[in-house]
């Protein structure tokens, strides 16, 4: 790792990298895909920063060659023999050290020009030291796939031997060499070729002749063209059908993707005519699979976004703003867990060992989840608020202390247009867990008001002002008839209190101020008519009539304190 870290000063000479933002994504990039055993040591030493840190270096390869694994074994072999360097393909075959220097390059060029023209097959040996277990087949030995020309068929078969300086090693087996000549022998040379000029036969390009890639180059164009007729041809019924259900944009959005999964198809079935040898056949494999991997996810994701917005506008159009913005959250999840289906499906095909990049992806998430508790809770406080559908976009609601009108539910905060015109932002995770209190979700509002009467106020004023209150409400169009109340409620020291309660058939709150305003101006109008009145803050000052008695006990009170007691002074002195 320090000799890894250390080659990373060069990252300044390539362009762009002196961005610190750039320089951070490669850092995260490079973490990500490291070792288990190294995610593992750098999160034990985020947990105990006291442990010792891990120390571990690579483990090299004890065969020079690579030929310890299946993997090696094939590869090494097919690109010895397509440099030409049959003398080192003869190390892969499994023959005396005699018969390899006598036969052996011989027959390592007889095996690549069968395995070129004949072999059928998944050229994905295991990269595994002990293979990948097959049935009925015995642990030291691996199958790849089979070699047919003619009537003459082998077995393209793998075995590990034991090497005196290199241990266990995996080598192409005898039992497949047995078979090789006679194969070789049936294998004719193409018509095609001896028709074509000896310099498009003899050199070579990419690891195959330069025909066969002048035609692969040749064949993208034409299968471009091709495409393009087929999609021309289907794009009547396609759009008949698309306008029927007003869907023509969407339906147009599909014709680049599926262009490119038709161009691919046609292309591959063209090339598999020209019989490319079986290196390059491999890589061109692994590129038209990746061309229809991306198609395919290209066509899902238009098809995913035309669907959940059909959705999401339907939930909008029946009042279900909440539902509309969790079809949005859920569309970008869905977006992004299809982009990284298909960013693993290409690392599978190109032999990435994906086991090693799920477990960096883990331990990164892992960091990421402890770095951003707070985030993940105001995710999932806003999908349980656009689940529950308690609160939407344009509802007047208390939130604690504070009301205001909802203008966003976002993903990590709600914001509120409070009644002083400011923008209140709190975080989903709060606003899950605090007491919201929905005002426009009233279906009536509610008018309440006491009345002071003044004490002097007999009881038959009294009830003719309850009974024309009565009349009052439940004669209103607004106010609902069967929940409106006018009662004396108590008396007091300074006043007869009488309550007056109703609900206004309304939501809006504007309509709820002009009602309560008209009930008000008659409730005074009435009362101003009536002898009763209301009763006005006052105080009362008592006089007592027999003002002389208490004046003769304050006169003899402070005549008691001024005069001094002759036997008190006299005592004193002595």
């Amino acid at each position: 790792m320090r000799r890894a870290f250390d080659r990373m000063k060069c990252i300044d000479e390539l362009p762009g990298m002196r961005n610190p933002a750039a320089r951070l994504t490669l850092l995260f990039s490079v973490l990500a895909f490291c070792t288990p055993a190294i995610a593992q040591s750098a999160l034990t030493q985020i947990l105990d920063p006291s442990a010792p840190p891990a120390t571990s270096s690579p483990k090299a390869s004890p065969d020079r060659l690579g030929r310890d694994t299946p993997y090696g074994t094939v590869f090494g072999f097919l690109q010895a023999a397509q440099s030409g360097n049959y003398t080192l393909a003869a190390q892969y075959l499994q023959m005396s050290s005699s018969r390899r220097q006598s036969e052996g390059d011989t027959l390592a060029m007889k095996l690549k020009v069968a395995m070129d023209r004949s072999f059928s097959g998944n050229l994905r040996p295991s990269r595994q030291p002990e293979g990948t277990p097959q049935e009925d087949v015995p642990l030291d030995r691996q199958k790849l796939g089979t070699m047919a020309s003619g009537d003459v068929e082998d077995e393209l078969e793998l075995v590990r031997v034991n090497d005196p300086s290199a241990g266990k090693i995996w080598l192409i087996s005898a039992d497949t060499l047995s078979n090789i000549p006679e194969l070789y022998d049936q294998v004719e040379a193409r018509q095609v070729e001896t028709r074509l000029p000896g310099w498009m036969v003899k050199h070579q390009a990419g690891g195959m002749p330069l025909w066969q890639l002048l035609a692969l180059i040749v064949l993208v164009p034409i299968a471009a063209a091709a495409a393009w007729i087929i999609l021309f041809i289907l794009q009547f019924p396609l759009r008949w059908w698309a306008r029927r259900r007003g869907d023509l944009d969407q339906s147009r959005s599909l014709s680049a993707p599926l262009w490119l999964l038709l161009a691919t198809a046609i292309h591959r079935i063209a090339a598999s005519h020209i019989g490319m040898p079986l290196l390059p056949r491999h890589y061109y494999g692994q590129v038209t699979t990746i061309a229809i991997v991306i198609g395919g996810a290209w066509i899902l994701w238009r098809v995913t976004r035309w669907f959940l917005n059909r959705v999401r506008k339907r939930a909008v159009a029946m009042g279900h703003g909440g539902t509309g913005s969790l079809i949005l959250l859920g569309e970008r999840i869905i977006k992004a867990t299809v982009f990284l289906a298909t960013l693993f499906f290409i690392l599978g095909i190109l032999g990435v060992n994906l086991t090693t990049a799920l477990a960096g992806v883990g331990i990164g998430g892992l960091a990421i989840g402890f770095g951003a508790q707070q985030t993940i809770a105001n995710l999932f406080g806003g999908v349980s608020v656009l689940g529950d559908e308690v609160i939407r976009v344009g509802d007047l609601c208390k939130f604690g202390d504070r009301t205001g009108v909802v203008e966003d539910i976002g993903l990590r905060s709600t914001r509120v247009r409070t009644e002083e015109r400011t923008l209140l932002a709190i975080p989903n995770g709060t606003v899950a867990t605090i007491n919201v209190e929905n005002l426009s979700r009233r279906e009536k509002m509610l008018f309440k008001t006491v009345l002071n009467f003044h004490l002097d106020t007999s009881s038959e004023h009294l009830l003719a002002v309850l009974a024309e209150l009565r009349r009052l409400l439940t004669g209103h169009d607004k106010i609902e008839a069967s929940t409106a109340r006018v009662r004396l409620a108590e008396i007091t020291a300074s006043s007869i209190n009488v309550e007056v309660v109703a609900y206004v058939l309304t939501q809006n709150f504007d309509v709820f101020a002009t009602v309560r305003e008209n009930l008000l101006l008659q409730i005074m109008k009435y009362i101003e008519e009536s002898p009763a009145n209301l009763a006005r803050p006052s105080q009362t000052l008592y006089l007592s009539p027999d003002g002389g008695a208490g004046s003769k006990k304050i006169e003899a009170a402070a005549k008691g304190v001024a005069t001094p007691n002759p036997e008190g002074t006299k005592s004193n002195r002595s």
